[in-house]
């Protein structure tokens, strides 16, 4: 099956979200949240990234997480990233419980595809306070693909974690989460990168991004939003337009894209140094704003 097909087959069966201008969209992808131990590369950014979340429920955003939220190929069990980072879950879960929150599997959360398996480990977790199990994401499901649809304009955004244009990540998923979880993590202690993954090699990089623009080209320039890659895209208006939102585990900062008043762009969060030397947590513009109906 060819790069084409995948994207093909997951924008068919993508679930389709309506929105419009008032609407408010956060897309975050590849926090790799871990157990916070040295191979958990999520645990720098945590604090930042909780920030983000929470100010983003405040303020009536949906969150989109685009795959690869959950390192399972380092870690077997849920169970241990879910203690490592608690409040974390506490707060999507407060997405969930408004229907504010959509999740895309990606391949290092590839068994979420399972949905006996995300019940299984996502609906409910124990409490040891209260010594009885609680529900987290109850009724969750886990999509290869969404479609944001313009309720008016009737524009379509087409969101993926972009690991079908990867045919070792996807095919042979199973076969790479052999390999992090026995030789690469291992190694990443020594600051040996994995060279299967795109985020870590420059030219698997390039050629995930060719693949995927040349769909967008022969989908007639769908506006797509992915991950996988690390690599933080935005597209103006009379380009392909192909974005990425980057990750959660670049050095000292995360990335993401925004959708609001009809408008799309790309932001960071990290920490900043007052002059008085205390730190704090900002926002910062990327690229953009720019307005989606420029890119039809």
């Amino acid at each position: 099956m060819s790069s084409n097909t995948r994207l093909s087959k997951a924008y068919k069966n993508a679930k389709t979200l309506l929105f419009d201008d008032s609407s408010k969209f956060i897309f975050f992808s590849d926090c790799h949240r871990g157990d916070n131990s040295f191979a958990d590369d999520f645990a720098n950014n945590r604090n930042v990234y909780f920030h983000a979340i929470r100010h983003y429920y405040k303020e009536g955003f949906q969150y989109c997480e685009l795959g690869d939220g959950d390192e399972l190929w380092e870690n077997m069990h849920f169970k241990d990233i879910f203690d490592a980072h608690k409040n974390v879950y506490q707060q999507l879960r407060e997405y969930h419980l408004k229907n504010r929150l959509h999740m895309i599997w990606g391949n290092h959360d590839m068994v979420y595809k399972d949905p006996d398996y995300v019940k299984k480990h996502l609906g409910s977790y124990f409490d040891p306070i209260d010594e009885s199990n609680k529900d987290l994401f109850k009724d969750i499901t886990y999509h290869e693909a969404l479609v944001l649809k313009h309720r008016d304009t009737g524009q379509q955004i087409f969101l993926v974690h972009g690991h079908q244009a990867d045919w070792w990540n996807y095919t042979f998923w199973r076969w790479a989460r052999f390999l992090v979880r026995v030789l690469w993590t291992p190694l990443q202690v020594w600051g040996i990168a994995d060279p299967t993954s795109p985020a870590k090699n420059y030219k698997e990089l390039i050629k995930v991004e060719r693949r995927i623009k040349k769909w967008i080209l022969n989908n007639n320039k769908l506006i797509t939003i992915v991950g996988h890659t690390h690599r933080p895209r935005f597209a103006r208006p009379g380009e392909i337009p192909f974005f990425n939102d980057g990750s959660c585990v670049h050095p000292r900062s995360i990335t993401g894209i925004e959708i609001t008043n009809g408008a799309i762009v790309l932001i960071k969060w990290h920490i900043a140094t007052k002059e008085d030397g205390t730190l704090q947590i900002v926002r910062v513009v990327l690229e953009g704003p720019k307005n989606l109906i420029d890119y039809q």
